[in-house]
Parts: C-alpha cells; structure tokens; sequence
C-alpha cells in the first residue's frame, strides 16, 4: 500500500472519486434496505446518495481541469490508513443503529480524508474544493449520528455519546477484541501440547509464559505499525498497540496461571474452566460492541479454541 503523504494531487483527486463513487452505492444500499419499513429514513440516504454523487461530479470535473481525461484507478485498499469496510449485505437485515453507526464512521473517515488532503496540497483550487467537502462530509455527519434519535434511545441518540463510544470502540475494542482473541486462542497450543507431554505443571507454566509473552510483543507492534491513525481517528498507534499488546499477554496469561497448580489434574481441570471463561468473554464482547450474533460469535470462537485445544494435544501425545 501507498503511503497518504506520498500521494500526489491528482492521485488525491482519483482516490476522492474513488470514495464518493463507493460511499453513494453505501447510501443507496442503505436505502434500498430500509425502505420497506423505515421510509423516512430511507429517503434521507437518498438524499445524502445525491450529494455524494454531487460530489463526484465536482471532483470529476476539477481532475478533468487539471490533469485531462484518464482518472488512475486508486482505491482505499491501496492507501495506508483506511479501515476497511464490511459489505453492507452482511448487516441484512438492516437496523437504523447498525446503518447510523456505518454511516457515522463513513462520513467521519470521508471528512478526516479530505481535511487531511486540504492541507498538504499546494494547488489552490484543489485546496479550495476538498475543504468544501470536508465541510459538506461534516453536515453529513451529524446528520447520520441524529438519524435515529426519535427511535432509539435517548443516550444513543446523543451526537456526544455517539462519537464517544465509536472511538472508544475504535481506539480500545478493537484492539483489544483482536489481542485477547489471539491470546487466549493461539496459546492453548503451545500450553497444552507442553503439559500433555511433559506432564509437568512446571514446564507447562514456563511455555505458556514465554508464549503469552512473545505473543504480546508481537501483537503489540503489528497493531501500532498497521496504521498512524490520521485518517481512521483510531488513535495514536501506540497507544493501540499497548492494549492490544497488554490484551493478548492477557489472554495467555489466564490459561496458563492455573499450571502453578502442583497437582496436574487440578491445574489441567482449571486451566480448562478458564478457557471457556475466556472464549465466553470474547464472544460477549463480539456480540456487545462489534454487532456479531451471539449463535454466530459463540460458534466461530468455539470451534477456533476447539481446533487449537486439539492441536496442542494430540501433539504433545505424539
């Protein structure tokens, strides 16, 4: 992936295009799949699909201006700092706090883009057309955080409390979800094929520690280098980093502190309760704060730790 700040005029243009194209199939998608029951707020999308189409059109003409014809396909999987986004298909059927919380993060990240592209560029007539749609982005915005108010609770309908919770969530959930289930899953390998095999409580505590520790380092950094958080608003990196760092060595740690148990039946019947505690969490916090079904969480994570719970056995049996 290409670098935000290496990005030229024109390919700033181009991935603008690229975002206005994609986010007015969003809206239209959101309208198409409220309409039947929420028509109110089905028009609205309409409304904002227009716009965004609008916008396009704007972009499309300065880039014609300025740089001729041809637009460089750029998308936002080819640029360092965007998140990337989940089919609206897969939230069927739609519900107005899913499709207010999309499209709330969409305009958030669409505004930071394009305040971000105002800055760094030098011509005065892009400069001038960016911080105008960083402005439209933004009455966007609000108008996706007030979209439910009349229908949701009153505390959800608070533009404030929106922004809080999708940046905690961005910021500390995410990372967080990522390094406990990496974690507590991962570990139990390592862990578990060690006290299979040696059958020593010991050994297997010194290879769950190494384990759990190594693995947090490495979540660590991979989450604090993944991006700057200058466009996501996801936060400073490290600060990402050193929750999800701190959640997997968590998340190892757990299964493995039952192995200071000396008796190994009891340390292993322990150390097994706390891995269904463990997997339980994550799909509690899968279903609360990521809007995962419970069956659908409960399963992916059950057969995930299961696989992994037999891999570390049958080879510490080998």
């Amino acid at each position: 992936m290409k670098r935000f700040q290496d990005l030229t005029d024109q390919e700033v243009l181009a991935l603008a295009v690229s975002l206005e194209e994609e986010d007015e199939r969003i809206y239209a998608d959101f309208a198409d799949g409220l309409r039947e029951q929420f028509a109110a707020t089905a028009s609205i999308f309409e409304a904002m699909q227009r716009e965004e189409s609008e916008h396009r059109r704007r972009l499309i003409e300065l880039h014609r201006a300025r740089f001729g014809e041809h637009i460089p396909l750029i998308r936002r999987q080819d640029v360092r700092g965007f998140v990337q986004r989940r089919p609206v298909w897969l939230y069927r059927p739609l519900s107005l706090e899913t499709v207010r919380r999309q499209a709330t993060a969409i305009e958030y990240e669409t505004r930071k883009f394009y305040e971000q592209a105002a800055q760094r560029s030098q011509d005065a007539s892009v400069r001038q057309l960016l911080g105008d749609l960083a402005l439209a982005e933004r009455h966007h915005e609000q108008t996706a955080q007030a979209l439910t108010s009349a229908v949701v609770d009153s505390h959800l309908g608070e533009s404030e409390d929106t922004a809080r919770r999708k940046l905690f969530v961005m910021q500390v959930i995410q990372p967080g979800l990522a390094g406990l289930m990496d974690g507590s899953v991962s570990t139990l390998a390592p862990v578990f094929a060690a006290a299979a095999a040696t059958k020593s409580t010991h050994e297997a505590f010194l290879v769950g520690l190494a384990a759990s520790l190594g693995a947090g380092i490495s979540m660590g950094f991979a989450e604090a280098l993944s991006d700057d958080g200058a466009l996501t608003g996801r936060g400073h990196p490290w600060i990402r980093g050193v929750v999800c760092g701190a959640m997997t060595t968590g998340g190892g740690i757990g299964h493995t502190l039952p192995f200071l148990i000396i008796d190994f039946r009891a340390a292993m019947f322990v150390a097994l309760v706390v891995v269904v505690l463990e997997l339980a969490a994550i799909t509690w916090v899968r279903k609360k704060y990521m809007d995962t079904p419970m069956w659908s969480a409960a399963l992916q994570v059950a057969v995930g730790g299961a696989l992994v719970f037999a891999t570390g056995i049958l080879i510490g049996n080998a």
